[in-house]
């Protein structure tokens, strides 16, 4: 994955984290696309290794054989028409990753000490050039904790699961009710997990979507960015 040309000095990296279902993703990337800077989705990376656990019949508590396997991957990200794509051992698996099976078990495959070790690197590796916009759970105090401007994205579990049931609705047999419990246990899950749980970094600007548009919420962190980029030259 390239990263774009410019001097470090005339970039920053942006780490946008909060709990599922707060816009993260679609934030990060509309931000990346202003500033012309290289967007990673690491979510998308922990469902390509989730969806490659479901395939081979990996359960997601089983340790030893997720570590064999995120070992054995090759993850790659690719810009596309419609955004992000996202490669599985050279596969396309942009849609398949976000299907409600993994969507249930991405929280479980995560919390595995081997699996994030493994993708923190690459993360790591990516964001080394500066110009990044990185969005997940753990990215501004685990990922990229020297990031110039941390972002903690949150809004209520009822306009989450709104948000998410919008996404869904064409799908049989989801209700927004099993949403929000869905929602509601992730959270717990990704809050209380051991290794890298979802906590907002010390030196994090909080940003509570639950009242604003998307368009909104990129407008302020692109000029958190911009005063941010002022300060670092």
């Amino acid at each position: 994955m390239s990263i774009n040309g410019g001097r470090e000095c005339d970039r920053i990296n942006v780490a946008i984290d909060g709990p599922a279902g707060a816009g993260k993703s679609t934030v990060a990337r509309k931000v990346a696309e202003q500033l012309g800077y290289v967007y990673i989705d690491t979510g998308a990376m922990y469902r390509a290794v989730t969806l490659a656990a479901n395939r081979a019949g990996i359960h997601p508590g089983e340790t030893d054989g997720l570590k064999q396997l995120v070992n054995s991957l090759s993850i790659r990200l690719a810009p596309g028409e419609n955004g992000q794509m996202v490669f599985l051992n050279e596969e396309d698996v942009t849609s398949a990753i976000r299907s409600r099976e993994v969507t249930l078990h991405v929280s479980q495959v995560a919390s595995h000490e081997s699996v994030r070790i493994r993708l923190v690197e690459l993360q790591r590796q990516l964001a080394a050039s500066r110009g990044i916009v990185m969005d997940g759970r753990d990215i501004g105090t685990h990922v990229l904790p020297d990031a110039e401007l941390k972002v903690f994205l949150t809004a209520s579990v009822q306009i989450r699961a709104k948000r998410r049931y919008e996404e869904l609705k064409d799908l049989e047999g989801i209700s927004l009710e099993q949403l929000e419990a869905e929602i509601a246990k992730r959270d717990l899950s990704d809050e209380q997990r051991e290794i890298s749980p979802l906590v907002c970094a010390q030196d994090a600007i909080k940003v509570d979507s639950t009242e604003l548009t998307i368009d909104q919420v990129v407008a302020l962190i692109l000029d958190l960015s911009r005063t941010k980029l002022a300060e670092a030259k």
